[in-house]
């Protein structure tokens, strides 16, 4: 269990974009005035600027990468012959819908920072 937790600490810093934080220095997030009341206003997406990305931006991306892969290893579990049908029932539940979340987030994620893509 630990190695396990240390390859996923280390897949998580990886795709979450650790080292171009520590190298870049990007800001937490950023901001953006409203046109039309002139309020200015926290933004967590870099927009537009694929290879770019805010610090809470990389977490929240790499977080989703890591929800999907946990998801998958619940599902694994889920098909173990010697567990109780009540266990493998939760696990499957539990790794579906961590799957179904990571998916929809990650999707939602792009759209935010790609506006178009994907779109008729």
């Amino acid at each position: 269990m630990t190695v396990f937790s240390l390859v996923l600490l280390t897949y998580f810093m990886v795709v979450s974009g650790f080292v171009y934080d520590v190298i870049v220095e990007p800001p937490g997030i950023g901001s953006t005035q409203d046109p039309a009341t002139g309020a200015v206003r926290p933004v967590v997406f870099l927009p537009g600027r694929v290879n770019g990305q805010y610090i809470i931006e990389g977490l929240s991306s790499g977080f989703m990468f890591v929800l999907g892969g946990i998801g998958i290893v619940l599902l694994d579990l889920a098909l173990d012959k010697n567990r109780a049908r009540s266990v493998k029932v939760s696990y499957a539940i539990a790794g579906i819908s961590s799957v179904v979340i990571a998916y929809v987030m990650t999707t939602l994620f792009i759209r935010i920072k790609i506006p178009g893509y994907l779109r008729n």
